[in-house]
C-alpha cells in the first residue's frame, strides 16, 4: 500500500524550528499530480456504471448553465431532468471529518474510500484541518490506487475540501504556539492581526497556502469544491463590514485561483452562519454572499456551492425563513434554488446521535429500515438538497449507509408530512 501523501513535515525537517524542507524533498515525497476535474462526461460514465442506483434516483445532476441562467421553477421541481452542463453527482457523499489520527485510521480511511468509489458515491468531502490534514491525505492515497489501477477515471469524481482554521500537520506538535508562529507568521503567510478567536483565518495569503497545501495532499492539480470554512467565525470578532471586506479579499483570491486551474468552483461550508436568525451577530445571508462573488468575480462567477448542517435535528435549511430573495422571505435550500447554487448537507447523522432512538413516526414516514438509514433518507430527500454528507472512516460504514441509495428519495408531499403535527 502506497504511503499516504507525503509526510515531509514530520520526516524531513521538523515542524517549528522554522526549517523548510527544500523543493527536492518535497518532490522525493510527493508523486505526480492527477490531471482533470469532475466533468458532465466522467460523472454520467460513473453514473451508468450503477444502473440500479441511477433508476432509484441516487444520482442528481447539478450545475448545468451559467451562474446567470436560474432554473425555471419546471427545472426545479423536475430534479431528475439534466440540463447541458450537468454534473452527476450521488446523493450520499463520504465525510472524513471524525477519527483519530493515527495510522490505523488513515488505512481504515483509504478502505473506506475506495469501497465508496466502487460502490456508488462519487462525492468525497473533507478539510486540511480534519484529523490534522490525514484525512486530506488519505483520500489522496485511495485515488492515486483507483486511477493507477484503472478502477477509476479523475472526470468521474468531485473532491471538495476547506480551509480557514489553522491547521496542525499529521499531529499536534509539543508546543502549538510555537509550531504556528515558525510555521506562519515568520514565513510572512499569517498576519496574527487577521485571526479570529485565535484560531481562524481567511486571508488570502493563509487560504492560498493552504490551498497548495491541500493540492499536495490530495495529489491534485484541480480541486472541484474548495469552500472558505465556517467564516461566520470572523463576525464573533470584527464588524461586518470589515468581514465583508475579508470574504471579498478570499474570494478574489479564489477567482485567481480557478483562472489559474487549482480550483474548479468554490463556496462557504457554514456552521451556524445560514442557519441563524438574521439579527444573530453570526449570520450571513446568501443573496449578499453572491453579490460579494459578483463584486469579485463579475458576473460568470465560480462561487456555486454552499455547506451547513441539515438532519433531523437541524433542518433549519428548508424549515426557516431566514433567507431574503428579491421581496420575499425564503428558506436557504429555496434561495439556492432560485440562484443556481448547489447545496451540500452535512452532519447528516450528527456524529452518530440520529442512529439510534429515533421516535416511531420517522420510520412511518420514511420506512428506510432502521434510524441510521431514516436519518440519511430524511437529508437526501430534502427539496434542493444535492448531498447528503455521512462520515464514513471504515468500510463497513460505507456498505450500511449506502443501503439508502438503492431507495428512491421519499416523495415530497410524504417527506413534508414530517413537519406536521400528528
Amino acid at each position: 500500500m502506497p504511503e499516504v501523501a507525503a509526510r515531509f513535515v514530520c520526516n524531513s525537517g521538523k515542524r517549528g524550528s522554522g526549517k523548510r524542507p527544500s523543493a527536492a524533498t518535497i518532490l522525493l515525497h510527493y508523486p505526480a499530480m492527477l490531471n482533470g476535474f469532475a466533468t458532465p462526461e466522467g460523472t454520467a460514465r460513473y453514473r451508468n456504471r450503477f444502473p440500479e442506483l441511477s433508476h432509484a434516483g441516487h444520482f442528481r445532476p447539478q450545475l448545468g448553465g451559467s451562474v446567470t441562467s436560474q432554473p425555471s421553477e419546471a427545472e426545479r421541481a423536475s430534479a431528475g431532468t439534466a440540463r447541458p452542463g450537468d454534473l452527476w453527482i450521488s446523493s450520499i457523499g463520504l465525510g472524513t471529518y471524525l477519527g483519530e489520527a493515527t495510522a490505523e485510521a488513515d488505512q481504515a480511511y483509504i478502505e473506506a474510500v475506495r469501497l465508496a468509489l466502487a460502490s456508488g458515491i462519487n462525492l468525497l468531502d473533507t478539510a486540511i484541518n480534519y484529523r490534522h490534514q490525514r484525512s486530506e491525505r488519505s483520500i489522496g492515497a485511495a485515488l492515486r490506487e483507483m486511477v493507477s489501477a484503472g478502477e477509476l477515471q479523475r472526470d468521474e469524481v468531485m473532491i471538495c475540501t476547506k480551509a480557514g482554521y489553522l491547521s496542525f500537520d499529521n499531529e499536534v506538535p509539543p508546543d502549538p504556539g510555537a509550531y504556528f508562529r515558525a510555521e506562519f507568521v515568520d514565513q510572512g503567510i499569517l498576519n496574527p492581526a487577521d485571526l479570529a478567536g485565535g484560531m481562524h483565518c481567511m486571508s488570502p495569503g493563509y487560504l492560498a497556502d493552504q490551498l497548495e497545501r491541500s493540492r499536495r495532499n490530495l495529489g491534485l492539480e484541480t480541486i472541484d469544491v474548495f469552500y472558505v470554512h465556517n467564516p461566520e467565525t470572523q463576525l464573533g470578532e470584527v464588524p461586518r463590514e470589515r468581514f465583508c471586506g475579508r470574504l471579498r479579499e478570499a474570494f478574489a483570491m479564489l477567482e485567481g485561483a480557478v483562472k489559474a486551474g487549482k480550483v474548479r468552483y468554490y463556496g462557504v461550508a457554514t456552521w451556524n452562519g445560514f442557519r441563524a436568525p438574521p439579527a444573530a451577530r453570526d449570520a450571513m445571508s446568501l443573496a449578499d454572499t453572491l453579490e460579494i462573488a459578483r463584486q469579485t468575480g463579475g458576473e460568470e462567477h465560480h462561487f456555486r456551492f454552499v455547506q451547513l448542517p441539515f438532519n433531523l435535528g437541524m433542518p433549519e435549511a428548508f424549515a426557516y425563513h431566514n433567507q431574503t430573495w428579491g421581496k420575499e422571505n425564503v428558506s436557504l435550500l429555496e434561495a439556492a434554488a432560485r440562484a443556481g447554487v448547489v447545496v451540500a448537507g452535512s452532519a447528516t447523522l450528527l456524529q452518530g446521535q440520529l442512529t439510534r432512538n429515533l421516535p416511531e413516526f420517522i420510520e412511518k414516514r420514511l420506512g428506510a429500515g432502521s434510524d441510521g438509514a431514516n436519518a440519511i433518507q430524511f437529508a437526501r430527500s430534502a427539496p434542493g438538497l444535492a448531498v447528503a454528507l455521512v462520515g464514513m472512516g471504515r468500510p463497513e460504514h460505507v456498505r450500511e449507509n449506502l443501503k439508502v441509495a438503492s431507495l428512491p428519495p421519499a416523495p415530497r408531499e410524504q417527506w413534508s408530512k414530517l413537519f406536521e403535527r400528528e
